[in-house]
């Protein structure tokens, strides 16, 4: 899978994940660990990358935007501080969310528990 690791994680991420296999990439490695997320979204979308970060912001502008792409991953552990554990959460979670990733959707990771909505939004969801 094709993943953009946000600023808000640690690029070791992107290293750990490419390491597992993946095509995975920090937003520093463009320059872009000062750009807007409008910006980080749009490069994401346009390489069809998985958006992985602890920023709400992102999931608020697939939101609004009523985008389809790209799936976002976001986390909410307060006890996960290593890269490694980051890592570990998406590596460990694959072989159930590649579908639903794959087709377009949010997955929290929250407190241990998994959440996943599907995009793009409607009022429908809960």
């Amino acid at each position: 899978m094709r993943f953009l690791i946000d600023n808000a994680l640690p690029a070791e991420v992107a290293r750990l994940l490419r390491s597992a296999g993946h095509d995975a990439v920090h937003v520093r490695d463009y320059g872009l660990q000062a750009a807007e997320d409008h910006e980080i979204l749009e490069r994401a979308e346009v390489e069809d990358r998985i958006l992985v970060s602890a920023d709400t912001d992102f999931a608020a502008l697939l939101a609004v935007m009523r985008r389809a792409k790209p799936s976002f991953i976001l986390f909410r552990e307060p006890a996960l501080i290593r890269p490694h554990d980051y890592a570990s959460r998406i590596l460990d979670s694959l072989s159930v969310l590649e579908g639903d990733l794959e087709a377009g959707c949010v997955v929290v990771f929250r407190h241990g528990c998994i959440r996943l909505r599907s995009l793009p939004f409607s009022d429908r969801q809960a």
